[in-house]
């Protein structure tokens, strides 16, 4: 925190309102404004872009250095040295676990990856050609009908027994909102397996055989879990924290947190890019597709080329360029016709002297649709896998919210609609 104040001069005010300038540890000093409520005054910022609308010690994004830190930690690191469940440890405790912790909370996660059988009956109410979205956005507020036990938000241990239910349970509900749509058998957990090796067992097997699962694979799967785990105050986290701050249980939270990722500007953009790829469909219409890029008056753009918060190099697309190649030689994929098209897409941006001087480098959305698509995931499914992944952020913001003093969240606005006006009768109306 800082001794600094900002002062505000105001047309009809007198004097000049003085307000506290907070620092934090990194980024921008943000300047205290409850005070002008006082003087009947709101600020106006759309899209919340230039408001700190909560003190969070999790995870910290300069986007013009292309750096993403989760408690300290470089992503780059965590990525390329720890693991997914490890990182969901890391955003919840606020440490790295010892090697004893860690056999334990995986422990723990893994022993709550079932489901209960009735939630069967939820999957069967809904058509088979529902939207994974659809489905994962009312499972996961059901499960607070199961756990009458533990929702108790202002009680320490209940918020880690839902955290653990959470985490453990959201790749099985994945699988099975896949499963449905293919009309095949839901397959069991199996916890001899580690995270995203269960998952791939539980999305691709079946009760005839026994699942067969590449390291290469799961390794991709366990790192795209992880690149996504948290991105600061987006739109869903802030979506999860603003329905905490009314009291509400962590299911229901999680699940208004699925429904804004749902939306295309936020969750959609790994989805967005094989459209794309399938609207380029050849390699040869990709020069055509370029210059249509180029054009400021063309509508067309190249999705998962640049990145709204970074105005660098997306830390989290380094990750995930190096295991693009192995994927597909694991999959035995590399000539499919729509993975050629993006990789010569990704050999122009990184070369080409527009996409350079404009900082369009491919961005995570980019690699992890590629890969996603080469392991045999549809592109409906992408923003489940998302979701799956951003739980462990999600949970953590909540649970950090609820652990300290916080307010119901109650945004302002500018009217612009009817001053007071009197009501008119039906028959006198023109």
């Amino acid at each position: 925190m800082s001794d600094k104040k900002a002062q505000l001069t105001v047309d009809g005010i007198d004097g000049a309102i003085e307000m506290p300038v907070l620092s934090g540890t990194l980024g921008p000093d943000v300047v205290d404004v409850s005070s002008l409520t006082g003087k009947g005054l709101f600020t106006y910022d759309p899209g919340f872009v230039s408001t700190a609308a909560c003190e969070s010690k999790i995870t910290f994004i300069d986007g013009a250095k292309g750096q993403l830190l989760h408690r300290g930690y470089p992503i780059e690191q965590l990525a390329e040295q720890s693991d997914y469940l490890e990182t969901c440890y890391l955003l919840m405790k606020g440490e790295l676990p010892d090697a004893e912790q860690k056999k334990e909370y995986v422990d723990t996660i893994m022993s709550h990856t079932m489901v209960h059988e009735s939630l069967v009956n939820f999957f069967k109410g809904f058509r088979y050609d529902a939207h994974p979205m659809a489905m994962m956005c009312g499972v996961v507020g059901a499960l607070a009908s199961f756990y009458h036990d533990s929702l108790d938000i202002n009680d320490a241990e209940h918020r880690e027994i839902s955290a653990h239910r959470l985490i453990a349970k959201m790749p099985t509900l994945a699988a099975m909102c896949y499963k449905h749509s293919k009309g095949q058998p839901f397959m069991y957990p199996d916890n001899s397996l580690n995270y995203a090796e269960n998952f791939l067992h539980m999305m691709f097997g079946n009760p005839c055989e026994q699942s067969k699962i590449d390291p290469i694979v799961a390794k991709a799967m366990d790192v795209i879990f992880l690149l996504h785990a948290d991105h600061e105050q987006n739109a869903s986290t802030s979506t999860v924290r603003l329905a905490g701050s009314s009291g509400a249980n962590p299911f229901a939270c999680i699940s208004s947190g699925i429904a804004a990722l749902w939306g295309p500007a936020h969750g959609g953009a790994n989805e967005a890019v094989l459209e794309m790829l399938q609207e380029i469909g050849d390699e040869s219409r990709i020069d055509e597709f370029v210059k249509r890029a180029k054009d400021k008056d063309d509508p067309f753009r190249l999705m998962g080329f640049g990145h709204r918060v970074y105005k660098n190099f997306d830390p989290r697309s380094r990750v995930m360029q190096g295991i693009c190649d192995e994927v597909f030689d694991a999959m035995g994929v590399a000539e499919d016709p729509l993975l050629k098209i993006a990789k010569k897409l990704e050999k122009i941006a990184l070369e080409d002297e527009y996409f350079v001087e404009k900082k369009l480098y491919p961005n995570v959305d980019f690699y992890s649709g590629i890969i996603m698509k080469a392991i045999g995931i549809p592109t409906d499914m992408f923003t489940v896998i998302f979701a799956t992944g951003r739980t462990a952020g999600w949970i953590a913001h909540w649970n950090e919210m609820i652990s300290n003093p916080y307010k119901i969240g109650r945004p302002r606005q500018l009217y612009t609609g009817y001053t007071q006006r009197d009501y008119v009768p039906l028959d006198k109306r023109k």
